[in-house]
């Protein structure tokens, strides 16, 4: 500026010369004012937004408590259906007032058998039709079934029930891993897992549905679209195979479907479920079975398990949790642990999952849903079995 400003005036000085005539030195002139260059206006830096911390455990309140209760879901209204084995069916609030809904089928209670799980049907507010799978009871045996009905107008009862769906064969003298999980698939097919009743080989064989995930339309016929439809000696209803007993089942955002399932000692399984796959049980394990099994890794054939856990989760129910109420869970997979007495959270990334954390409850978790705030709500296992709701701590 001090350089600048002689310069100016110079300039100046010299225009009023020349219109004042020669000589003069007394002529008037203006003379430009030169103001300072402004100082940029600094930049705030932006302030860093934090980032949320996950929820890392949660805070839980006790709805209501029910006999041995396996399985529960949420009607459009916010009220839910919950089974118990003993062959019970009850509605509750989520204040806890509890009734009883009557015309469940008979079920054959026992070991692992009984009422099983419940589900709705995908436009049940215009049909209210009610899924149902349970044991019922033959003269080989027991056996997996799926009935549905329709819930009536005062929702005190089901009516116009059906059986749709019989596992085959059914087996005498053994009571465990009839799996019996149902899901509906984002195009409007019926699924179960039909456990291989702790009968092993018949996991393998095409001509039996023990072991294998079944796929179905709606009112119990078989799609034609089916892996085996049509396959000589094949049951036409069987979706994958080599499975042993698979308590969680579940369509997720991206419509792939995925289930868990026990193993032996050792090896409980997540897995990837797609059409006509062969998981290898009782082939191949992770887990031992009265004797060491070979690996998957062994037998690239059969489909291995995404995540596989040694010493055992018990895995039982299962969802997607989709809320947001849970920071950093979302679209995580949520598992029902009953051996790990809490949930665990699986994360997919890709074809690739592995347990990203363990939420201790104290007590062997039967089941797990999301509420339609949601919250998350859990059945603890046993006779005096609680329904829980689940909050971020």
């Amino acid at each position: 500026m001090k350089r600048a400003l002689p310069l100016l005036l110079t300039v100046s000085l010299a225009a009023c010369s020349g219109s004042g005539g020669s000589g003069s030195t007394g002529g008037t002139g203006s003379v430009p004012i030169v103001s300072p260059a402004p100082n940029p206006t600094p930049t705030p830096t932006p302030t860093p937004t934090a980032t949320p911390t996950p929820t890392a455990a949660v805070q839980s309140q006790a709805i209501a408590t029910f006999t041995s209760p396996w399985a529960m879901t949420f009607l459009p209204d916010g009220r839910m259906l919950v089974t118990q084995t003993g062959g019970v069916l009850r509605l509750v609030t989520q204040a806890g007032v509890l009734s009883t809904v009557t015309g469940v089928p008979t079920v054959a209670t026992g070991g692992q058998g009984g009422l099983l799980d419940v589900a709705i049907d995908p436009a049940f507010a215009s049909n209210r039709r009610v899924y149902l799978s349970y044991s019922e009871s033959g003269t080989d045996g027991a056996g997996l079934a799926v009935a549905r009905g329709t819930l009536a107008a005062n929702d005190a009862s089901l009516e116009n029930v059906s059986v749709i769906w019989r596992q085959a064969p059914k087996v005498a003298n053994d009571t465990r891993h009839f799996g019996g999980r149902i899901a509906f698939s984002p195009d409007g097919f019926l699924f179960v897992t039909a456990g291989e009743r702790h009968q092993g080989a018949p996991a393998q064989d095409l001509a039996q549905t023990l072991g294998k995930t079944i796929r179905l339309n709606p009112d119990g016929t078989i799609p034609s679209t089916n892996p085996f439809f049509g396959t000589a000696g094949a049951r036409a209803e069987i979706w994958a195979l080599g499975q042993r007993n698979q308590y969680g089942l579940v369509f997720a955002q991206d419509g792939r479907l995925f289930e868990s399932e026990m193993g032996p000692a050792g090896g409980d399984e997540f897995n990837l479920v797609t059409r006509g796959a062969n998981y290898g049980w009782r082939i191949v394990s992770e887990g031992d079975d009265g004797e060491v099994l070979p690996r998957h890794s062994t037998r690239p054939e059969f489909a291995a398990p995404l995540v596989s856990w040694t010493p055992v989760i018990a895995p039982s129910g299962m969802i997607q949790y989709t809320g947001t109420r849970f920071i950093g869970w979302t679209n995580d997979f949520i598992l029902a642990g009953l051996v790990s007495q809490g949930l665990v959270r699986v994360r997919v990334t890709g074809s690739t999952a592995a347990e990203v954390a363990r939420i201790p409850l104290g007590a062997r978790i039967r089941e797990v849903e999301q509420g339609p705030d949601g919250t998350i709500w859990v059945l603890e296992d046993g006779a005096s079995g609680r329904l829980l709701r689940l909050t971020p701590q």
